[in-house]
């Protein structure tokens, strides 16, 4: 069955490729702790005939988040922070400009109304981890927090990046590495890569009519001068700045095992959250609360209705940009990843879901 959801995988990116829907795709899956399908296809780079391979590197974006978010856990359940506490506690210039009250649960489940980006940023700031870190703790919340949520697209990363950062007197890149990678045995999971791995980060690229994205002098979760985002990832210092929330780089495999390492018994005897910390994790933020966003726990989406991730609560992970991917499922202990370079088709094809639809049915797993 398993070596049959390999070639199923497989054919289906294959298939893609050759039919000119995708241009480099890559996935990785874990169940019951086992690395089940490990498939790629396609070109890392067209303008040199780059192949993808296992070992290549994907901006994924967002998928950053649901990193983030497992070292927030990790260091709330040795106690260095908690959900509930003031970010001011760990981080005293935060407490400026009415911000005294926001907490690490408002941070989480994106209700700490500081989704927009400072103004008068450009990527000589967004690339400074300090200078950022500044300016947010400036900032004045747009609402009361708590009070609404809304998605927190880059602040996200260094609000609850620096918070942890304060609490362990570690940088982003420590905690990283002794949170995830060092337990784990990754080698591919970045949040700002190191110059050496440069080559092996695949081109980024959209297809169809070019979008325009004029200047504008208000304020933007997602300004308009770091548009199109393709050309964002493309970019040498974007890829070796840290930003969290937005520019995650990594293999589908490293993403796939450290979301296989939140499952019931984990991965190789590691689990990265106990099953209390994950439930805890996991509990559906306060419906009364008005929202523009899909079904959500303490920094991670969650299944629901319709989600390429699964029916179930006990579903969740994180997507990003373009439609990369990498989720749980807790109930069959089932862990997903999928990258690509190719952000927008015209065709519209909905390659995450295939590929999810493949393993589910490959696996028998019909809820």
């Amino acid at each position: 069955m398993l070596a049959s959801l390999q070639n199923d995988v497989q054919n289906l990116f294959d298939r893609l490729v050759a039919e000119d829907k995708e241009r480099g795709l890559q996935a990785a899956v874990y169940f019951q702790g086992e690395l089940v399908v490990h498939a790629w296809a396609g070109l890392a780079d067209p303008t040199c005939g780059v192949a993808v391979t296992g070992e290549t590197l994907f901006p994924v974006f967002s998928c950053g988040k649901g990193v983030t978010a497992t070292i927030i856990h990790r260091l709330v359940e040795r106690g260095l922070l908690s959900y509930d506490q003031p970010i001011a506690d760990v981080w005293p210039e935060f407490a400026a400009a009415g911000k005294a009250g926001v907490t690490l649960r408002h941070a989480l489940n994106h209700s700490a109304g500081l989704q927009l980006m400072p103004m008068g940023a450009g990527y000589a700031e967004l690339c400074d981890w300090s200078v950022m870190c500044a300016a947010i703790a400036a900032m004045a919340p747009v609402w009361k927090p708590g009070s609404q949520s809304e998605y927190h697209a880059i602040t996200f990363g260094w609000i609850l990046g620096e918070a942890a950062c304060r609490a362990a007197g570690r940088t982003f890149e420590q905690l990283l590495q002794e949170e995830i990678r060092a337990p784990l045995g990754l080698r591919n999971l970045f949040i700002g890569i190191p110059d050496e791995v440069e080559p092996r980060v695949a081109a980024l690229e959209e297809v169809g009519a070019v979008e325009n994205f004029p200047a504008v002098d208000f304020p933007q979760s997602v300004p308009n001068w770091l548009q199109p985002l393709y050309q964002f990832m493309n970019r040498a210092d974007v890829r070796r700045a840290c930003v969290p929330a937005s520019n995650g780089i990594m293999t589908a495999h490293d993403l796939a095992r450290h979301y296989a390492a939140l499952c019931p018994g984990g991965v190789d005897g590691v689990e990265l959250l106990p099953p209390a910390r994950l439930a805890l994790a996991l509990e559906p933020a306060d419906s009364s609360v008005p929202t523009s966003l899909g079904p959500m726990g303490l920094g991670y989406g969650l299944g629901g209705e319709g989600s390429v991730m699964g029916g179930r609560k006990t579903c969740f992970g994180h997507g990003g940009h373009g439609g990369s991917l990498g989720f749980a499922d807790l109930d069959h202990g089932l862990a997903l990843a999928f990258a690509r370079s190719r952000l927008r088709d015209p065709a519209g094809t909905d390659t995450a879901r295939l590929l999810a639809d493949c393993v589910r049915g490959g696996l028998h797993i019909n809820d």
